[in-house]
Formats: structure tokens, C-alpha cells, sequence
């Protein structure tokens, strides 16, 4: 499933990359970029970084806490 970021210039899909099965780092996180070059954060219109599960737990989890720790602030405004 797309995410659409950044008003909608930046499309990032998360999916594990069964032709990589062979390697420990298979799961993709790919970035596509719709956007004029002097808005881009990438240089390529698509980038993909390969993380181990491991990787992909620690990422998952960080996100958990950012997501928690935003909703703590927000019910503390």
C-alpha cells in the first residue's frame, strides 16, 4: 500500500523482495519522486533502501514511539 507524502510528490511502499530472498536484507522501502528537480530530495525518481528484518523491526518500533510521544504532546496542548 502507497504512502503519499509531501502533497502528494512523494510516494514511499514498504514490501518484502522475494527475487532478494537470498539476501538478509530484502525488505524494500522504495521512494518515488513526482516533483521538478529543484524540489527533489533524492537524486534518482526512485530510490530503494534494503533493510534486514532486524533493521525493519528497529524502524518500526522508532516510529511507534515518535507516534506516541506526538500523541502525548498533542493531549497535553
Amino acid at each position: 500500500m502507497p504512502i503519499m507524502l509531501l502533497d502528494d510528490s512523494l510516494k514511499v511502499e514498504v514490501f518484502y523482495e522475494e527475487t532478494d530472498e537470498a539476501f538478509a536484507d530484502n525488505i524494500c522501502i522504495c521512494f518515488e519522486e513526482d516533483c521538478p528537480p529543484n524540489e527533489k530530495i533524492f537524486i534518482a525518481d526512485e530510490t530503494n533502501i534494503f533493510l534486514t528484518p532486524e533493521q525493519a523491526t528497529q524502524l518500526a518500533a522508532a516510529l511507534v514511539t515518535a507516534i506516541a510521544e506526538s500523541r502525548v504532546a498533542a493531549r497535553e496542548r
